[in-house]
């Protein structure tokens, strides 16, 4: 089956000048081991507001116009021609990162680090907030019937969260403290509690937030960050939440803002002998980080970059219901209001979760 490829293909773009624009992107040609989507669900991301907004993260620099969104899922509607797998009208979640295949990170199964990956609406490969796009069948995931596609594109971010959690290794019974109640923290909330780590705390500036979280894992307690106090005594009010002794402070804390007080909080908030994951995507360097209160605790830092081999597992975890991911999208808009769907994503005085562009 092929379709027309002149048809209307909007998609929301961004360039070095900082501006957004929705406008027609020419429809691809699927390769021999490609497929076509038509793009039903796209989640908004953090990063896509950051390139937006300030062109870079870290060494990934915005040089042209480019697609923005890679949280997604799309129907299969055109096949490339060694493409066995895959069926006109199956529904697939999108990996969006597609490495080199051939490098030493990639042999041994890291292929998220590879440095010759392409990763959709990173610079010049462009992303998912478009009609149709592209993709390698080697990067789709089939989805259940009792899956949408926006909990198909939400696969994304709870792949960040589970990478966080794996590398984290927590334990059944033992405590964790979350750091962030944006929608990696949340989905990281989730998957702890599925988990089994106990206590929960999850911090956030945000009481909105905080009680979004509590709704979302009741037994979680939370602390909202007093940005009048330092790191330090914030750490102090969270430990009081886990006890009163220097071994009920938590031996896993999962940072998922990637700000610098909040990273030096979780610092203190650590116990001896922990590890401290940072998941949050921050600044190129961090000042006043305690080095030496880190070392002489032999705390372990960690780091997380995107993911490796979590779709099938975290399709799983969302249709047995074990992670119930529709509760965190608070607003959806249709593709032709993408410039207003991720304007209000990056308004903070909006308290959005995860907003949705659709396209139905």
């Amino acid at each position: 089956m092929t379709i027309a490829h002149d048809l209307p293909n909007p998609s929301l773009q961004t360039n070095p000048e900082h501006t957004l624009e929705l406008r027609e992107q020419p429809i691809e040609l699927p390769g021999p081991d490609e497929v076509l989507l038509r793009i039903r669900a796209t989640g908004i991301c953090g990063s896509d507001v950051h390139y937006w907004k300030h062109g870079q993260i870290g060494e990934l620099k915005v040089r042209g116009n480019c697609i923005l969104g890679h949280e997604a899922a799309g129907e299969v509607i055109e096949l490339g021609s060694e493409v066995k797998n895959f069926e006109i009208g199956d529904r697939v979640a999108i990996e969006p990162q597609d490495a080199c295949g051939k490098c030493f990170l990639c042999i041994q199964g890291d292929y998220n680090l590879c440095q010759e990956v392409d990763f959709l609406s990173v610079y010049p490969c462009h992303g998912t907030i478009q009609r149709y796009r592209v993709i390698k069948a080697k990067n789709l995931f089939k989805l259940p019937d009792n899956m949408t596609y926006e909990e198909g594109a939400l696969c994304e971010p709870l792949s960040v969260a589970y990478h966080g959690i794996e590398r984290a290794q927590l334990e059944l019974g033992r405590g964790a403290m979350i750091c962030g109640a944006g929608p990696i923290g949340l989905a990281t909330l989730a998957l702890a509690n599925a988990c089994g780590a106990a206590p929960l705390v999850i911090s956030d500036l945000s009481a909105d937030r905080l009680e979004f979280a509590k709704k979302l894992v009741p037994r979680v307690q939370t602390y909202q960050i007093d940005l009048k106090k330092s790191a330090e005594e914030n750490a102090a009010g969270i430990r009081k939440l886990f006890g009163p002794r220097e071994e009920d402070a938590p031996p896993k804390v999962l940072e998922c803002t990637g700000t610098e007080n909040s990273i030096i909080t979780g610092a203190y908030v650590v116990r001896r002998s922990g590890t401290l994951m940072v998941i949050g995507v921050g600044r190129d360097i961090i000042n006043n980080f305690p080095f030496m209160h880190l070392s002489f605790g032999e705390v372990d830092v960690k780091f997380i970059n995107r993911y490796h081999q979590s779709w099938p597992a975290v399709i799983r975890l969302i249709s047995d219901g074990i992670v119930d991911v529709k509760s965190f999208v608070s607003h959806r808009f249709p593709l032709e209001k993408a410039v207003e769907a991720i304007t209000l994503s990056s308004d903070p005085t909006q308290s959005s979760i995860k907003v949705i562009i659709e396209d139905k």
